[in-house]
């Protein structure tokens, strides 16, 4: 898919969306933050929460199971290794800007019980995805070379 798709996807979705919810687009302030700069920010909280759990969904049911299905073990294993570094990466990008734009439009002191749960939860999914990252991710793939050296 060429980058003029993608482009296109892109300004699609985020027009949807402006027809669909034009408050969180910025048709009304709530009045605690600056109207562009809340605009912003949710703006930015709903692509990359979206990112994150699209890709999430897409890797773990769809793609995954198809590369599975239908490449040799050792093909697998390699276009795995290369590809989950930078899924995570990208998830954990997503999980950093989610985080910080929700906790700065809901502040934990005058947050209500159900934003905290979802800023919690933001947070767990961001910690594990780093723990993903860092720790699991790369001793899977050396373990994964050892085992594809010996064969």
């Amino acid at each position: 898919m060429g980058w003029m798709t993608r482009f296109l996807s892109a300004v699609a979705f985020l027009a949807i969306g402006v027809l669909f919810s034009p408050e969180t687009f910025g048709s009304k302030s709530d009045g605690q933050h600056p109207p562009k700069l809340a605009t912003f920010l949710k703006l930015a909280h709903l692509l990359c929460f979206s990112t994150a759990f699209g890709a999430a969904l897409w890797v773990t049911f769809i793609g995954g199971i198809i590369m599975f299905k239908n490449l040799p073990r050792h093909q697998f294993g390699n276009l795995q290794s290369k590809m989950f570094p930078a899924y995570f990466s990208m998830v954990g990008v997503c999980c950093a800007v989610s985080v910080g734009s929700f906790g700065y439009l809901h502040p934990w002191k005058t947050a209500s019980a159900s934003e905290k749960y979802q800023l919690g939860f933001i947070l767990a999914a961001f910690a594990f995805n780093l723990s993903n990252l860092f720790v699991f991710t790369p001793m899977t793939i050396q373990l994964s070379q050892q085992t594809s050296q010996g064969y």
